[in-house]
């Protein structure tokens, strides 16, 4: 894994890159928090392909189990990735929910992130 730094607005953002799945449950999502905070980075980006499959099948409760954790913390946390394959509606509007806040962002390409970042 490795953790490319971005800075806007004197905010620390943390790029996840890594060709292995970082984030299979609640406990890794913590996890990297904490190891991101250490850092001192206040905010995260992670790739689609970082998180485990199961995350995008809301039936699991683990895209719900991660997301509070970051919430909680008050750590911002852009995926980045094609959603549009997701076909399901409860998917389609979980990710269009997430998107109105400032804290959890799903978006295409890694510009868009840091620009919500700096907003």
């Amino acid at each position: 894994m490795l953790i490319k730094s971005h800075t806007i607005n004197n905010t620390k953002i943390a790029e996840i890159i890594s060709d292995d799945i970082i984030i299979r449950n609640a406990q890794d999502g913590l996890d990297l928090m904490g190891d991101i905070y250490y850092q001192g980075f206040d905010k995260i980006v992670v790739y689609e392909q970082n998180i485990t499959p199961d995350f995008f099948d809301l039936k699991t409760k683990i895209a719900g189990e991660i997301l509070q954790k970051f919430s909680n913390y008050r750590i911002a946390l852009a995926i980045v990735g094609d959603f549009s394959k997701y076909e399901s509606k409860s998917m389609k509007d979980f990710i269009f929910e997430s998107n109105k806040t400032k804290q959890i962002n799903f978006v295409e390409i890694l510009e868009e992130a840091l620009e919500n970042f700096s907003k």
